[in-house]
């Protein structure tokens, strides 16, 4: 674990404090010699009310033309050292403008561009590890799809997305014929078996320092509400490879999920930080303390980092203040029609 730097604390942005991740990152770095800033499109994100009044930022939405040169302008303006992104649509706009963000002393703890698109479009991913991993049996849905020839039962779904959007079951051929064959939907073989979530943390160069499988053991909206780590080296071992494919920095979740056999196959890869990164940190390695570390200069640990197995459960937890900090927030609102003006 890198020392604590006695230099002056690095000011710390993250993004989409809306969601768990953004939470889990503040909560995470909270005891740490940083000052924390919190970002997100939403007066009401609850992230926000974990940092002080001068430390809130209101961003527009990260597919908006303009997203990148008001965040920059944002870094500029509050001495940003260190920028961690948490949302889907902000990790390519950013990866495209990093060296304007590294030439104004922002360093982004980010993974490289040709990673993200290459994790980020579920089909690249497949064809970046199939035959190196287990990958469930994908077809994609163009204009040559056969439904004959689609695994059944299967799981249809979209080929860039996140989260569970717009995903379905099917058990039939007929259900195939009606899809849409504009190349924006796969069809995956079913994965019966129990869902991991590897959390891995690769440093600067690539090297992997740490892999922390999860099992999800309870699931509300998506999200991990019950959960534990667990040692499992069939589970590590993908962790690692995946990483290695796709060419890996800082951090990223890769989902897996057991076949009809039990053996883990490769669902997708988060390539940021997860909304169940807590569970991680409480087992031993923490990722987002050592990639604002390596960010701010300092070296990463030599060998594989241990972790132990330990289990959570979640509950909400109310926060209390007055509305006119609410209020103050909603007059920051950034509009589309502002950003492209």
């Amino acid at each position: 674990m890198p020392a604590e730097s006695r230099t002056p604390a690095p000011r710390v942005l993250v993004t989409g404090v809306g969601g768990p991740s953004g939470v889990c990152l503040l909560k995470a770095l909270a005891e740490r010699p940083v000052t924390l800033l919190a970002g997100d499109i939403d007066p009401y994100a609850a992230g926000l009310y974990l940092v002080g009044p001068k430390q809130r930022v209101i961003l527009p939405h990260g597919d908006d033309p303009g997203f990148p040169e008001i965040l920059l302008a944002v870094c500029e303006r509050d001495a940003i050292d260190v920028l961690i992104p948490t949302v889907d649509s902000e990790l390519i706009p950013l990866a495209s403008c990093r060296a304007r963000f590294e030439q104004a002393g922002v360093r982004l703890v980010l993974a490289p561009l040709a990673t993200l698109e290459a994790c980020l479009d579920k089909w690249a991913l497949h064809a970046r590890c199939h035959g190196r991993v287990r990958t469930p049996e994908t077809v994609l849905v163009d204009e040559a799809f056969d439904p004959s020839s689609a695994p059944l039962p299967a799981i249809v779904k979209p080929r860039v997305g996140s989260g569970s959007r717009g995903i379905h079951r099917v058990e039939h051929v007929g259900e195939l014929e009606f899809l849409k064959r504009d190349g924006r939907l796969l069809v995956q073989e079913l994965l019966p078996g129990a869902e991991y979530s590897l959390d891995v943390l690769a440093t600067g160069s690539g090297r992997v320092i740490a892999v922390v499988p999860r099992e999800r053991l309870k699931i509300d909206s998506g999200i991990a509400v019950t959960g534990r780590t667990r040692h499992d080296e069939r589970l590590e071992r993908i962790g690692r490879e995946v990483a290695e494919l796709i060419g890996l920095t800082g951090v990223a979740n890769v989902q897996v999920k057991g076949d009809v056999h039990g053996e883990p196959a490769l669902l997708e890869v988060n390539p940021r930080f997860p909304g169940t990164m807590a569970l991680t940190v409480a087992s031993g390695p923490d990722m987002p303390w050592l990639c604002v570390a390596e960010a701010m200069g300092e070296e990463m640990p030599q060998e594989l980092l241990p972790f132990a197995d330990v289990a959570m459960v979640r509950f909400f937890q109310e926060l209390f203040l007055s509305y006119e900090e609410i209020a103050r927030l909603q007059r920051d609102v950034v509009l589309p029609a502002e950003v492209s003006a």
